[in-house]
């Protein structure tokens, strides 16, 4: 059977979860809603499924909802939806504060619904080589420049783009972070356009990322050194590379493993994780609580940029 979702904010992101769940056969668009009409009409049109005129009549046509509106609107319309009986996926980040994503957890947990939190890296198939073989990552190197683009400027770097890394930090170590040294500046508006981090975990891991969206080329580039083993991802190209120090037969040895680019787009695969939650409710693989760490990590962040420019 399928599930009937509906897409509330179809701009940048939106439209992408729109077209996906149009073409997975385990889903059934049921309507759009933006607070532009024309831009609902627009994508509506594109993808033969109706528009939704209100945020209540998301809650009455669809089972699920992909929340892809302006981080500042995430908690009042994600909040509206969960209360509302609906299994949620809002994006990234969860909220703009951490006591917005401890209210949507509540949410979700009282009324038995699932709230999926949209770090898409995640899905990345380089992703998965890091994590199978990333044991006891010492230390990290991340790398995640874009070019300037108008949109998400309601925001900073660290919750537009050095969120996904700090997400994907967190997931290859359990510990938290007890040291944090950052430092950031606006370039082309009034946010945090660059920004560096530098952070120690309680396991002793070593985190350093920059994240520019100020950048003439997109790079994004996770790099991870363990006990023996070096892990480089390029999570544009989804491959990597597994270099080890073995034991050869004439003494050390370097033994190299490449993964080849996933064929499947990652935003399917994290569409297609978040239905499947929805049919078996079951716990989402990028969870509430994993958004709320996601962003409480950023906060502490920014209060340090913050307390450096004093």
């Amino acid at each position: 059977m399928k599930t009937r979702v509906a897409v509330v904010g179809v701009g940048a992101l939106g439209q992408h979860h729109a077209r996906v769940y149009a073409s997975l056969p385990s889903a059934e668009l049921a309507g759009i809603y933006d607070i532009d009409p024309s831009r609902a009409r627009e994508v509506a049109q594109r993808h033969g499924c109706p528009v939704l005129e209100r945020l209540q009549d998301v809650v009455e046509k669809a089972e699920a909802v992909s929340v892809a509106v302006p981080t500042v609107d995430h908690h009042r319309v994600a909040a509206a939806l969960l209360g509302a009986g609906k299994d949620v996926l809002v994006e990234k980040p969860i909220t703009t504060t951490l006591d917005q994503a401890d209210d949507l957890v509540r949410l979700a947990a009282e009324k038995g619904r699932v709230l999926q939190v949209g770090h898409v890296e995640r899905f990345n198939p380089a992703v998965d080589l890091l994590r199978a073989h990333a044991r006891q990552p010492r230390f990290v190197e991340v790398h995640r420049l874009a070019p300037f683009s108008p949109r998400s400027l309601d925001i900073d770097v660290v919750l537009d783009l050095m969120i996904h890394d700090l997400d994907l930090v967190l997931s290859l170590d359990g510990s938290e972070a007890v040291q944090v040294e950052a430092v950031g500046v606006p370039v082309l508006s009034t946010r945090v356009d660059i920004a560096n981090a530098r952070l120690r975990f309680e396991s002793g891991l070593i985190a350093n990322l920059t994240a520019s969206r100020v950048s003439v080329e997109k790079v994004r580039k996770f790099r991870v050194f363990a006990p023996r083993t070096y892990i480089s991802a390029d999570l544009v190209a989804r491959e990597a590379q597994v270099y080890r120090l073995c034991d050869g037969d004439h003494g050390p040895d370097i033994t190299v493993e490449r993964s080849t680019p996933g064929a499947v787009e990652p935003l399917v695969t994290q569409l297609e994780a978040f239905l499947e939650a929805v049919r078996n409710r079951s716990e989402p693989v990028v969870s509430g609580g994993d958004g709320r760490r996601a962003l409480a990590l950023a906060g502490s962040i920014l209060e340090r940029m913050a307390q450096s420019l004093l």
